[in-house]
């Protein structure tokens, strides 16, 4: 008889527990917290697997930076291009070279970042919404058209007097990345354009000095 108590009792206690750990475990489908990043300042990756999924932080300012320096960057290639038949100083025809080379490169992977950000990628010639500014550095049409008519000795200086122009705006923008920019792969293109146009500025202002 007493054997037979115990054991009731003991099932007894065996079934509150089980009741009490499923109810535990029912109450955390409802009320786990999620985290609520609303306020942070930049965007990340939506949880539907969408473009950005998996994508790093960024903001206005790196979208802003990269449809911005797309263009900038291919008038740069589109003025390199023209040196390669017009230039007459080996010095200008391989600084050209170097620029096309290090700035394509860098259009695509701007292209890509913006399309990771579900952004909208300039085509050349197009303007973006924002853009109702000039941006530094660019040249005008008719700078471009002066340009393109010119050849040997006087293509020379024009060449390297509009890329001084046009490097400095695009280190003034470059800057302003590096300061307020959210993205590090943006960021980190920001410094290294400032850096190496810095350097191309002094070789630009060195061969100027001796045509």
């Amino acid at each position: 008889m007493i054997r037979t108590t115990v054991r009731r009792a003991l099932l007894a206690g065996a079934a509150l527990t089980v009741a009490l750990t499923l109810s535990a475990c029912g109450g955390d489908d409802h009320d786990s917290p999620m985290h609520d990043t609303a306020g942070s300042g930049t965007t990340t990756a939506p949880a539907d697997g969408g473009p950005t999924a998996g994508a790093a932080p960024f903001g206005d300012a790196d979208v802003m930076f990269a449809q911005m320096m797309i263009p900038h960057h291919q008038q740069a290639v589109e003025m390199a291009d023209l040196a390669a038949t017009r230039a007459a100083d080996p010095e200008v025809k391989s600084l050209a070279a170097d620029i096309k080379a290090a700035q394509g490169p860098e259009i695509d992977a701007m292209s890509g970042w913006l399309t990771t950000w579900g952004r909208p990628v300039p085509s050349p010639g197009a303007e973006m919404p924002h853009m109702d500014h000039a941006m530094p550095g660019m040249m005008s049409d008719a700078d471009m058209a002066g340009l393109t008519k010119a050849s040997g000795r006087d293509f020379d200086r024009k060449f390297l007097t509009m890329m001084i122009a046009h490097h400095e705006g695009a280190i003034e923008m470059a800057r302003s990345e590096t300061a307020t920019g959210t993205s590090p792969e943006a960021k980190a293109m920001a410094q290294q354009i400032a850096t190496s146009q810095q350097k191309e500025i002094a070789l630009m202002r060195g061969i100027l000095d001796r045509l």
